[in-house]
């Protein structure tokens, strides 16, 4: 007999893949309009991760008996409203490498649930290797942007992110937060 989803786990499994899905579509067509060059061939690697870690978090579900959920809106979806339309590619990987410090920050969270399903930490285990890689590779860009930007400039676009990420968290990451509590408490209380 296979071992189920909980509903929580389903919903929040599902959620990831929505996010990769749209992380992927994002970064591949950013990838596809930029000139020959280091970023984009660090970007095209950034696209082909994120459309992997979507597969990754469908191919987890599966193995489960069932099938990823339909949601209706990513995470990204409300950094536009929050932030501003990044206006130049610097500020693109600013709020890039917020995203990113999120993500990582949300899986190695959801990772440390007691009793998690080996299929589940098993996914987080391969796509945190990447993250890693997000981060390092946008980081450097920004350093190397430096002279064009200035480092202060960087940093405060970099400060504007981080201040919209944590009112988008605040707001639309809610129920992503009370389901990963929830798994949480429910663990404690089977313990």
């Amino acid at each position: 007999m296979v071992n189920k989803l909980t509903e929580n786990e389903l919903w929040i499994l599902s959620f990831y893949r929505t996010s990769e899905i749209s992380g992927a579509l994002f970064f591949g067509r950013l990838a596809r309009s930029m000139k020959p060059g280091l970023i984009q061939r660090d970007m095209t690697k950034h696209f082909s991760d994120e459309s992997q870690h979507a597969w990754y978090w469908t191919s987890c579900v599966q193995r489960f008996g069932t099938l990823p959920l339909k949601l209706s809106h990513a995470y990204q979806d409300k950094y536009l409203e929050a932030a501003g339309m990044p206006a130049n590619l610097m500020e693109v990987l600013a709020i890039t490498q917020t995203f990113e410090k999120r993500v990582i920050a949300q899986y190695a969270l959801h990772s440390r649930v007691p009793d998690l399903k080996p299929e589940i930490l098993e996914t987080f285990n391969k796509i945190m290797e990447d993250e890693k890689w997000h981060i390092e590779w946008v980081g450097e860009a920004l350093k190397r942007m430096e002279p064009e930007y200035g480092k202060s400039y960087i940093q405060d676009t970099l400060k504007r992110y981080w201040k919209a990420d944590k009112k988008i968290y605040g707001e639309v990451l809610k129920e992503h937060e009370d389901r990963v509590k929830d798994l949480l408490r429910y663990r404690q209380r089977t313990a």
